[in-house]
């Protein structure tokens, strides 16, 4: 008997960030592009990026997955497992199985094909940050963003949008590359990729539909991504799908992201779909992947709460282009004139993992909150009389804070402030995707994962806090 398959719950995590491409010929001279594309925060990662997609994908469900699959091209660690450290931010325990499928584009579908074959709940978490020399068409049409699904049998909860088919087909063609080190990709011909891709795509969906018993004029929403754009727009000319049937790739607004499209896109969907929908997703990365969901009654109950929609149009589109550069690596620019932060060591960050990655205080019997977590109470002077309180998804309010143009930072000024949070507990943070004068005492603020800094190659993850971002829910 065959297993019901597919997704519990989703989420997508779009930076604050957007950049005009028209900027990029403002600066550099050409022909000014149109649109802009999402850009990750000079305090973000893909690996950050990935806990907040997680964090709105597990906010739908109650149970903790058993596994962690975590795609990126862009992987902040290598020899090492970035997936281990989302795992610790979500605070998902030592029993969890958590592991990179990194490298490539492609990685972003197969952690999906992955997280589909397994016999609990999986959280399959695709994430990427797409960049260029500068001027170039990789840095322009790229995009910057994330998104996590919640996947596994019907056990695992109530499905919103049920696996029905799929399909991959694989070839080994030189298409795009980058050897380890280099801080671009290269691509050849288009036209030679133009030639593979098209007939691979072709077979793919074709073998999908057959293992559903369905045809392609049946599909509702198809969702159509590669980093190819001339092959996508081939495939879609000899495939027979009609225009009506293609969703919003979105690359005029936040840029192609990569091994994150496709679930960035699948989300865009399950912000709209009506049940009984049936959804393909089609996915060109050396060979072509083709998976097909059919959504329920639960679709319109568990839709997400952070929509891509509303982020994108909540996004802030006047960075700088020589600010990009900065973030990116691509502009060395003089720092504060301040010592440069210590490399993190393991040993203590092992000890205070639960502070560190997960925001995890103490609360005492009394009731008094403590960040970070304490043995003595402040309050009645109770010893190891504590409970853990994870704390990062509470809201707190600002209660006081300072700019302060002189500390070390990637982007200063720095906004330090006080913040209580709802409930009880004061702590001191740093301001993340704010306008300072925008800000004021009072301001509702929720807590964010970010890479503080990154020193000997160590990178520094802690939460910093951001203005509260309205919640939706269609």
């Amino acid at each position: 008997m065959t297993t019901t398959r597919g997704i519990v719950s989703y989420g997508a995590y779009i930076p604050y960030w957007r950049l005009d491409r028209a900027a990029i010929a403002g600066t550099l001279g050409g022909h000014p592009a149109r649109g802009s594309r999402s850009v990750a925060s000079y305090d973000e990662d893909t690996t950050s990026m990935g806990v907040e997609a997680a964090r709105i994908a597990l906010q739908a469900h109650a149970s903790r997955p058993s596994s962690v699959f975590f795609a990126t091209a862009e992987p902040a660690y290598q020899d090492k497992t970035n997936a281990t450290g989302i795992a610790a931010a979500l605070s998902l325990g030592p029993d969890v199985l958590a592991a990179d499928v990194a490298g490539a584009v492609r990685s972003g579908v197969a952690a999906l094909h992955a997280g589909l074959r397994t016999d609990e709940a999986s959280l399959a978490v695709v994430s990427d940050i797409r960049t260029g020399l500068p001027a170039s068409a990789e840095e322009r049409d790229g995009g910057d963003g994330a998104a996590a699904f919640v996947l596994g049998p019907a056990t695992a909860g109530p499905l919103i949008a049920e696996y029905v088919g799929g399909a991959s087909v694989s070839a080994e063609f030189l298409d795009r590359w980058r050897v380890p080190g280099d801080g671009r990709s290269q691509v050849w011909e288009e036209r030679f990729g133009e030639s593979q891709y098209v007939p691979l795509a072709e077979r793919a969906l074709q073998r999908a539909l057959d293992s559903a018993g369905i045809t392609i004029d049946r599909l509702d929403r198809v969702v159509l991504t590669g980093l190819h754009s001339r092959a996508v727009r081939s495939f879609v000319k000899k495939s027979g799908l009609r225009r009506e049937q293609l969703v919003d790739d979105l690359t005029s607004t936040i840029g192609n992201t990569g091994t994150a499209h496709p679930g960035v896109l699948l989300s865009s969907v399950l912000d709209t779909a009506d049940p009984g929908q049936l959804v393909a997703v089609i996915v060109l990365a050396d060979g072509a992947d083709v998976l097909l969901f059919r959504t329920t009654e639960h679709v319109r109950s568990a839709r997400s709460p952070r929509p891509v929609g509303d982020q994108i149009t909540r996004g802030r589109k006047d960075l700088a282009y020589a600010t990009f550069l900065g973030w990116r690596g691509k502009l060395e620019q003089e720092p504060p004139r301040r010592p440069i932060p210590d490399r993190p060591a393991g040993p203590p960050s092992i000890q205070r993992a639960e502070w560190k990655f997960a925001f995890t205080g103490s609360r005492c019997a009394c009731g008094q909150a403590h960040l970070p977590p304490q043995r003595v109470c402040v309050d009645c002077g109770l010893v190891d009389e504590m409970s853990e309180e994870r704390l990062s998804d509470v809201p707190a309010t600002v209660a006081t804070y300072t700019v302060d143009h002189l500390a070390y930072s990637m982007s200063p000024p720095v906004i330090a402030a006080v913040i209580d949070f709802d409930g009880g507990g004061r702590f001191a943070s740093e301001l993340t995707d704010v306008d300072p004068t925008e800000l004021a005492v009072g301001t509702r603020v929720e807590m964010t994962f970010r890479r503080l800094y990154t020193s000997g190659g160590v990178h520094n993850y802690f939460w910093k806090a951001r203005p509260v971002v309205k919640e939706t829910i269609a």
